[in-house]
């Protein structure tokens, strides 16, 4: 038995999604994946466009399940299993969502904007776990399955719950903000990013601005004072009703939460901060401008809810980068030699990420004889745009200090014949084939960037840089 307190009981489940159990049950939270469910856990059978979760569910009983959510024409393979049957198991997951936020007591949180979500999701995190029982989204689970899973994983007990909304085309904000109804909003910055799926930027902000439609009036909203699109997103507050909306930034008037000072460093930052008429100075574990900024954003937040700044903020020093969005890799790849270095932004991309990745690039040295070297693959749904977005890319990368060029896909190739001779390390059509051209040119002592978009799979190449050192081991031992 596990030790996790009970979720959702089989009445409970039941209730939310209108659904039939035919047996009792007690779950401890739900799952939609058994390569990652644990025991005693709901399994909900998703239908999907290349997978059915209900080819699944006699994994999800031997992973540990404790019930599966079926539709109800499915035929389990043994009778005695404990389901609950349901007329759509994407609906009984958003109803089991729905469901859990009418019940929490917690202190609502969405966070959105074009770039920097998943980090601000998890630097909020940490801010409010200092305070109190926290939950959060998990990973990027920001999508129309993602944010209902999230949801329905919301501990009764929890204090605070941040939760990451994503969109790329007009309507899908509002659906979220609809289900998460949160009581802070936080909009990290808004750019160019899923421009194929809007006519402008502007389009873009007004649809990051649906977050509001799920607010009531006494909500708060913190938005990015130094962006183009500040004033359009504060009207969008403002016709919803907001009356509390405060500005974060660095330059512009409008910025009630104010950056004072920062040094950036390599592996962290030390920021002085005015957060809305209260001096702090932190150190946030986690390099780059751009993190500094989003931290204000938090800490802006955290100041809204009534919680103690101070406190919060001693945690900052602890934070992390997560799994392929900066988080740091050293590989030992020759004994007695230094380390290779990997930033893993290999999650995803756009024009601005690239641009703040490229900054923290430029801030970490290579070991003596060592090199920059930049691994990138395509920046997905930029439209029409997308060659030159890419070609625009070369002097920021320059100015980094780069010392070669690794690039994957048909848009990259533009960034790729924008650089001077000198600087091309190689271009493949794929990551898989351009895994193999990194691997043999890596040496000990360089600094590595991979990113791209997430659909670049850019991931794979941080993955068989790890077992081409796992091989180098294993021959060693093997002498």
């Amino acid at each position: 038995m596990t030790d996790k307190p009970v979720l959702w009981t089989s009445a409970d489940a039941e209730a939310a999604t209108k659904g039939k159990a035919t047996s009792a049950f007690e779950a401890t939270g739900v799952s939609i994946d058994t390569r990652t469910l644990k025991k005693g856990e709901l399994f909900l059978a998703l239908k999907g466009d290349a997978l059915d979760g209900h080819n699944y569910v006699e994994a999800a009983f031997r992973a540990g399940a404790c019930a599966a959510v079926v539709e109800e024409s499915f035929q389990p393979k043994d009778a005695s299993w404990p389901l609950l049957r349901v007329a759509d198991t994407t609906k009984a997951l958003e109803n089991l969502g729905i469901a859990a936020r009418a019940r929490s007591k917690a202190v609502i949180v969405g966070v959105t904007g074009s770039a920097g979500k998943t980090g601000t999701k998890e630097i909020l995190y940490v801010l409010f776990s200092a305070l109190g029982e926290t939950h959060a989204s998990k990973k990027s689970f920001n999508n129309h399955w993602g944010v209902p899973l999230s949801l329905a994983n919301l501990p009764l007990t929890a204090q605070y719950a941040v939760f990451e909304m994503g969109m790329n085309h007009a309507g899908e904000m509002t659906i979220l903000s609809s289900w998460v109804k949160p009581q802070f909003t936080l909009i990290t910055t808004i750019e160019p990013a899923h421009i194929e799926h809007f006519k402008t930027v502007e389009a873009i902000a007004d649809a990051k601005a649906e977050i509001f439609t799920g607010m009531t009036d006494d909500g708060v909203a913190v938005l990015p004072a130094d962006n183009a699109h500040f004033k359009r997103l504060k009207t969008a507050a403002e016709k919803q009703g907001l009356r509390k909306i405060y500005g974060f930034g660095e330059e512009d008037e409008d910025a009630q939460t104010r950056l004072v000072d920062c040094a950036l460093h390599a592996d962290s930052s030390r920021v002085t901060a005015d957060i809305l008429g209260e001096r702090v100075t932190y150190k946030l574990g986690i390099p780059g401008k751009h993190i500094v900024m989003n931290s204000l954003g938090a800490m802006t937040i955290i100041k809204a809810a009534g919680g103690n700044l101070q406190k919060a903020a001693e945690a900052l020093k602890n934070a992390e980068a997560t799994e392929g969005r900066g988080n740091r890799i050293s590989l030992n790849i020759a004994e007695g030699q230094p380390p290779l270095t990997i930033i893993d932004e290999s999650y995803n991309a756009n024009p601005a990420s690239m641009a703040a990745a490229f900054r923290v690039f430029e801030m970490a040295s290579p070991a003596e004889g060592g090199r920059r070297i930049a691994v990138l693959g395509d920046m997905l749904e930029l439209g029409k745009d997308g060659p030159r977005l890419h070609a625009d890319l070369a002097n920021p990368l320059l100015r980094a200090k780069v010392d070669l060029l690794y690039c994957c896909g048909p848009q990259m190739d533009a960034l790729y014949q924008a650089l001077p001779e000198p600087w091309r390390g190689g271009h493949a059509n794929d990551s898989r084939a351009l895994a193999a051209l990194v691997v043999a040119a890596v040496k000990p002592g360089d600094v590595l960037l991979v990113k791209g978009s997430a659909g670049s799979k850019m991931g794979y190449i941080v993955h068989e840089l790890q077992v081409a050192r796992d091989k180098t081991k294993e021959q060693r031992n093997a002498v």
